[in-house]
């Protein structure tokens, strides 16, 4: 069976979890989440307490989640992290879907999810710089699809991901600049801190 492996990412708050079983449910598809995935599975290394989060052990994760994808019998696995580009082996991934949002909305969404202090300002500057969008394409090159989800329903987001792979629409990167944006309204120096 040939399975379509469906990677959800971007930066905190962006919507992935909600976007990835939304999709998951229109598509029965097989849905990993990959924080609970990891330690589920005890693929972690550490905790990290500055940011309140745990390490994952890449190496050991790469070979459970392709015993896991070839394991699946669906035809669609969808998987949720910010970090899935770079632990789902490559020559299973069929497309990755890269979540951005507006710095000014994403910051009220972060902070409505108890971000503050440095763990805030370092994910808004991941978010501003495209770091979620540059490992994407370094590690999963000809299979990313950058969408703008600003001010759209969950709904809206996952009928744009249907579209591409109904092949309705085209993939595209490059389709936000924020830290342009930011500039232009002259609010670098508020969104920059980390």
């Amino acid at each position: 069976m040939n399975k379509r492996v469906i990677l959800i990412t971007g930066t905190p708050a962006v919507g992935k979890t909600t976007t990835a079983k939304e999709l998951a449910a229109k598509l029965d598809a097989d849905y990993i989440n990959l924080y609970d995935y990891a330690k589920t599975n005890n693929l972690t290394l550490d905790i990290d307490h500055e940011r309140k989060t745990i390490i994952i052990d890449e190496e050991k994760t790469r070979p459970k989640l392709a015993e896991t994808i070839n394991a699946s019998e669906k035809p669609n696995i969808i998987i949720d992290g910010h970090y899935a580009s770079a632990v789902t082996p490559q020559e299973l991934v069929s497309y990755v879907f890269v979540l951005r949002r507006n710095p000014l909305e994403l910051k009220v969404f972060m902070e409505k999810c108890g971000f503050e202090g440095p763990k805030l300002w370092e994910n808004l500057s991941a978010e501003i710089l495209d770091v979620c969008l540059i490992e994407a394409v370094q590690m999963q090159p000809d299979k990313v699809c950058e969408l703008n989800v600003t001010g759209k329903t969950v709904e809206a987001v996952v009928r744009e991901i249907l579209d591409v792979l109904e092949m309705r629409k085209r993939c595209n990167i490059g389709i936000v600049d924020w830290l342009g944006m930011l500039e232009r309204e002259g609010l670098t120096d508020q969104y920059l801190k980390a």
